[in-house]
């Protein structure tokens, strides 16, 4: 019974774990803003954002450039990529194979929650 009671946590364990792959998606929500809080558009990879607003970054493995330009905002700021949480249970869990899956989906990075566009004096 104490082996089965083992046997089913562990599984469990593995189970509710699950690797950056299959817990996040391949697109990261980032929070525009801008430091006037006037309305412009955002650029980022080639796709075009409003700041203030919600923009979905794919996730590359890069980081990205954020670039306004504008009337109302000119300036540009760098967002960082960082490891996705998820990634670093991945490899205690699922050791070499899982964290390998990770980073050949791209899904091991994410960045952060907010980008603040510096608009100039």
């Amino acid at each position: 019974m104490r082996k089965l009671s083992l046997i089913s946590s562990a599984t469990l364990i593995v189970a509710l774990s699950g690797c950056a792959s299959i817990v996040t998606d391949s697109t990261a929500s980032v929070n525009l803003m801008t430091s006037n809080g006037q309305q412009t558009e955002i650029m980022i990879d080639g796709q075009a954002f409003s700041a203030p607003g919600i923009a979905q970054v794919h996730k590359t493995g890069q980081d990205k450039i954020v670039i306004a330009d504008s009337e109302t905002c000119q300036g540009q700021t760098v967002l960082p990529k960082k490891v996705e949480m998820a990634f670093w249970g991945n490899i205690l869990i699922g050791g070499l194979l899982g964290s390998t899956t990770d980073y050949s989906t791209q899904k091991m990075w994410t960045y952060a929650d907010t980008a603040i566009i510096n608009c100039g004096g």
